[in-house]
C-alpha cells in the first residue's frame, strides 16, 4: 500500500497577477485530499473517490492498452472520467514505467467539501504526481494548466511565497504569522465563478500597464507578510481589492454583495467564488450568518 496526502490552498495576494510574475502569497489549509493505492492485477487501475463523509461520489475502472490509458466502465463519457484519462496519460509520459508491473487499486478521500475550492484538482495532481514520482507542476502543465501556486500550497506546511520567472518558479518560506490572526475568517460564498473573461481582461491591458501592477502586487505581498497591525492589514486588502478590481474590470465583492459591511473583505482566487477574507469578531461573523452565508472558519481552523 502507498498513501500520499496533499494540502488544500488559499490565495491570500496575487489573484491574477500571479499568472504574470507577481509574487503572491498562499497558505496550505488544514483541510486537503488523501490518496491510498494498492498494487493489483497488472494494467488496470480500479478507481473510487470519497468525499469527507465518506461517501462515494466517484468510481471507475480503467485499462492500459498499448500505451493509453482507457475506461473500461460505464461512466466512461463522465466529465470526470475524461479528465482522469487525461490525467494518466499525461503522469504515463512523464513516468511510461509505473504501470508496466503492476496495476492498482486506488481510493482518494477529501476532508473538506469539494464544491469549496480549497484545491480538489490540486491536490488530486499533486498526489498522482507522487504516486508516479513525476514533477506536479509538469502533470499541471499538462491537464488543467494554471500558475502553480496551489501546487506549492499542497506540498508545503507552511505559507510561502510563489514567483513565476522566465526561467524558473520560485517558492520561498513566508514568515507569515499574524498576531491579529483571531480577527481574520473566512466565509464560502456558495457559488463557482467563471474566470475567463477577468482572465482575458486583465490580459488585455498594455503591457507597461501590467508591469506596474506586478510590481504593485509584489509589494503588497512583501508588506502582507510584515504586517504587524490589523489596521495595516485592512489598508493593504483594500489597496489590493482596487487594484485587481480595475485590472480585471470587476466590482469588488464587498460593493457587490456587502456594501454595509462594517469591516474589510478581500476576494481570494477567481473572484466572486468560493471562499472570501473577512475581518472583524463574532459580531461580524453574525452579519454573514444574517445573510445566509452558513460556512465561516476561522484563520486557526483553516489554514496549517
Amino acid at each position: 500500500m502507498k498513501q500520499f496526502y496533499s494540502n488544500g490552498k488559499l490565495l491570500i495576494t496575487g489573484e491574477y497577477a500571479v499568472l504574470n510574475g507577481a509574487k503572491a502569497l498562499t497558505l496550505p489549509t488544514k483541510f486537503g485530499q488523501e490518496l491510498v493505492a494498492w498494487e493489483q492485477r497488472k494494467g488496470t487501475i480500479k478507481w473510487k473517490s470519497l468525499d469527507k463523509s465518506e461517501n462515494t461520489w466517484y468510481s471507475g475502472e480503467f485499462e492500459l492498452r498499448e500505451g493509453e490509458i482507457k475506461c473500461i466502465s460505464e461512466n466512461v463519457n463522465s466529465e470526470v472520467t475524461k479528465r482522469l484519462v487525461q490525467i494518466f496519460q499525461a503522469a504515463l509520459q512523464l513516468n511510461p514505467e509505473i504501470l508496466k508491473a503492476s496495476g492498482y487499486e486506488i481510493q482518494t478521500k477529501l476532508n473538506f467539501d469539494r464544491n469549496w475550492g480549497l484545491g480538489t484538482s490540486s491536490t488530486l495532481i499533486n498526489n498522482i504526481a507522487k504516486w508516479f514520482n513525476i514533477d506536479a507542476y509538469q502533470l499541471l502543465e499538462k491537464t488543467f494548466g494554471g500558475s502553480g501556486f496551489d501546487i506549492a500550497a499542497a506540498q508545503n506546511d507552511f505559507p510561502v511565497t510563489y514567483q513565476i520567472g522566465e526561467n524558473e518558479r520560485q517558492v520561498l518560506k513566508a514568515h507569515f504569522e499574524p498576531e491579529f490572526k483571531d480577527e481574520i475568517f473566512f466565509v464560502y460564498l456558495n457559488r463557482k465563478q467563471n474566470s475567463r473573461q477577468a482572465i482575458a481582461h486583465f490580459r488585455n491591458q498594455p503591457q507597461e500597464n501590467m508591469n506596474v501592477l506586478v510590481e504593485k502586487i509584489s509589494n503588497l505581498t512583501l508588506q502582507f507578510i510584515g504586517c504587524t497591525e490589523i489596521s495595516e492589514f485592512e489598508m493593504l486588502m483594500e489597496i489590493h481589492e482596487t487594484l485587481i478590481s480595475k485590472a480585471i474590470r470587476l466590482p469588488k465583492i464587498s460593493t457587490e454583495l456587502f456594501p454595509d459591511y462594517p469591516r474589510k473583505i478581500k476576494s481570494l482566487g477567481g473572484w466572486g467564488g468560493d471562499f472570501i477574507m473577512a475581518t472583524g469578531g463574532e459580531e461580524e461573523k453574525n452579519y454573514f450568518r444574517s445573510k445566509g452565508y452558513s460556512t465561516i472558519i476561522t484563520y486557526e481552523d483553516m489554514v496549517l
